[in-house]
């Protein structure tokens, strides 16, 4: 048997030591003994379901949604875009309902149509938020939306006192086989009732600016005196602008239109191409923050809805002014 000097064992037996010393607190490190584990979050799929993205408003929910869901790690949502095509949107929640996703959101293109697919969905035990655009009937779990009515009444009155209640309006409606159309259109011949007010000439322009300027068109060769536009949205009552101005009218009416984004309706008040504009809050943020009560057990209101503020040139520097 060979033996190791003293002076060798020595040097073993610290290395020994020192590689014992450092075992323990790198096996309880690896392991976690010591330390608590976060348990992992639940993960969830959200279905979403957009009508069309030819507006900036829907461009702007989707985009509103998006950064609410970035917030929150642990939301996935699955956006789908309909194309406005009423068919296409049916196919897509029937999808959603396949895929078995753990929550809907849709902004319906119509109220009809879409009624049946939605209810199926919550058949299937698949919470649904209804944004913007009303269902017929209570199969769904909640609706956001700000009042149309009560916003077209606002403009009605807002055009009444700018006009001192006498004027001949051009109105540019939205989908009429949509609830906000019908809703605008109520509320604003509400709040123009009772004065000399007389709308010579509607049109349906489906929330299109192409649509509404060639409708303007139309208007402008059949009435030399107009008064007023009111549109159902902004891109509306921009491309009834545009058509005024090529035939070099813009100068004779007041245009005014709904929806308020930043950089569309609030900048042309600013720029004097609108006389007025109307919020129309997306409720992107605000479905994203019920979903996730709905996801936790929570019981969320049926319906919950948004503020609106006018911005014109006396107010529009100083951030509109909420309606009564």
């Amino acid at each position: 048997m060979r033996f190791l000097d003293p002076a060798r064992w020595l040097l073993l037996g610290s290395l020994v030591l020192a590689t014992s010393g450092c075992g323990p607190k790198e096996r309880s490190a690896d392991s976690g003994a010591s330390a608590e584990v976060e348990p992992a979050r639940p993960s969830y799929t959200i279905g979403m379901s957009q009508c069309n993205l030819g507006e900036p408003w829907r461009v702007q929910m989707n985009a509103d949604i998006k950064a609410a869901a970035d917030r929150h790690p642990e939301l996935r949502v699955i956006f789908k875009d309909a194309q406005n095509d009423t068919l296409k949107q049916r196919a897509h929640v029937e999808e959603f309902i396949g895929a078995k996703v753990d929550l809907l959101i849709i902004s319906p293109k119509e109220a009809q149509p879409l009624t049946a697919p939605v209810a199926r969905a919550m058949e299937a035990k698949i919470p649904v938020i209804v944004l913007d655009r009303a269902l017929l009937g209570d199969k769904f779990t909640c609706f956001i939306g700000a009042d149309n009515t009560r916003i077209g009444r606002a403009a009605g009155e807002w055009i009444k006192d700018k006009l001192g209640g006498k004027g001949k309006i051009v109105e540019l409606t939205g989908l009429m086989t949509s609830i906000p159309g019908h809703d605008r259109k109520n509320g604003f011949r509400a709040g123009i009732a009772g004065r000399d007010l007389e709308v010579i000439f509607e049109a349906d322009m489906k929330w299109l600016e192409p649509e509404a300027r060639k409708e303007m068109e139309s208007a402008l060769a059949r009435f030399s005196e107009i008064d007023c536009v009111y549109a159902h949205n902004d891109p509306g009552a921009h491309g009834a602008y545009l058509a005024a101005k090529a035939a070099g009218r813009e100068k004779e009416m007041l245009f005014v239109g709904i929806d308020a984004l930043p950089h569309e309706g609030i900048a042309y008040v600013e720029q004097g191409i609108l006389d007025a504009t109307f919020q129309y809050p997306t409720g992107g943020a605000e479905a994203i923050e019920n979903a996730l009560k709905i996801l936790a057990g929570e019981t969320v209101p049926r319906s919950i809805v948004l503020g609106s503020r006018v911005f014109d040139k006396s107010n529009v520097r100083d951030g509109g002014r909420p309606l009564p």
